[in-house]
């Protein structure tokens, strides 16, 4: 892996997953009852630590990132802010908006290379992986806790074991490109693999989410969870199920983006907040462009 390859792998990382990794300790903060104050502090200083990283990434990123990581809908969508205004005026909760100004305001660009810029990344990737690390304890503590019947939370441990195993390949991505490893394919259909997964846990969640009175919905969701089930006991050859993966993709992007739209708009009963909906749809969009990216076949995810 070169610098120009190192750098952008970096930045594109940092970019989906500093944000992935606060919004998940958004969420966890949420969850949780009086009981825990100290968890929510804890879980409140990773929103911090986590947005950090973001706004470092933004400064870093601008005018050195790639348009079609702009124009994927991975970073943010065109309802990121309002969602985290929503969910800020629901709940309280103190999100840094001005990060998703930002991010709006980022433009592509080729890498201007320079000493300064390696350093800068390497530095904010190496910090980066130590937070993870603690991340990832701070989850499977929860989790632990919850299966031993010691902490009530209203996440479900399957969601707590889903973000745990998020962060776990965050910090193996970051880890490798911070070796500067190639990435082979059989590393690209682990990914294939994991994401399919995780897309059918969103099923899952949005469909034990839902109010019972959003039966279709429910139908639906339920719908999409069966045909991942399906793609992963029969994804035995890479090259027969990418096709199979981004067109159920493509199409479950399609729901959450008009749930998403529903929640906003008060149209659609659920417990879902209206964060959530905008964090599973940029999930979704991530998948999407791996997936044609492992299409035109590139050397990485």
């Amino acid at each position: 892996m070169n610098n120009i390859e190192y750098i952008n792998l970096s930045l594109e990382l940092h970019l989906f997953f500093d944000r992935i990794m606060k919004e998940h300790s958004i969420f966890l903060q949420l969850a949780f009852t009086e009981k825990e104050k100290n968890f929510k502090t804890i879980a409140n200083n990773f929103q911090n630590v986590f947005s950090n990283f973001l706004n470092t990434a933004i400064t870093l990123a601008n005018n050195n990132i790639s348009n079609n990581i702009l124009s994927s809908n991975e970073i943010v969508t065109k309802n990121t802010l309002e969602a985290e205004i929503k969910t800020n005026f629901l709940t309280k909760t103190n999100i840094n908006t001005k990060i998703t100004e930002k991010e709006l305001m980022l433009r592509s660009g080729n890498i201007n290379l320079s000493q300064q810029l390696l350093n800068n990344i390497e530095i904010l990737n190496q910090q980066t992986l130590e937070a993870i690390k603690q991340l990832i304890d701070f989850k499977e503590d929860i989790l632990n806790s919850v299966l031993e019947c010691k902490m009530y939370t209203t996440n479900y441990p399957l969601l707590i074991a889903h973000i745990r195993n998020e962060a776990i390949m965050y910090y193996n991505l970051l880890s490798k490109v911070q070796r500067k490893e190639e990435f082979t394919k059989s590393y690209i259909y682990e990914q294939e693999q994991f994401w399919n997964n995780i897309m059918k846990e969103h099923a899952e969640f949005i469909r034990g989410l839902l109010d019972p009175s959003e039966k279709q919905l429910i139908i639906t969701a339920d719908k999409f969870a069966d045909e991942y089930e399906s793609i992963l006991s029969n994804s035995n050859n890479l090259e027969t199920t990418i096709n199979k993966s981004l067109n159920e993709t493509i199409n479950f992007r399609n729901f959450k983006l008009a749930g998403e739209e529903g929640i906003l708009n008060c149209k659609i009963r659920s417990i879902i907040i209206p964060l959530l909906a905008d964090h599973v749809l940029r999930e979704a969009n991530h998948f999407i462009r791996i997936l044609n990216e492992f299409k035109e076949q590139r050397n990485y995810f």
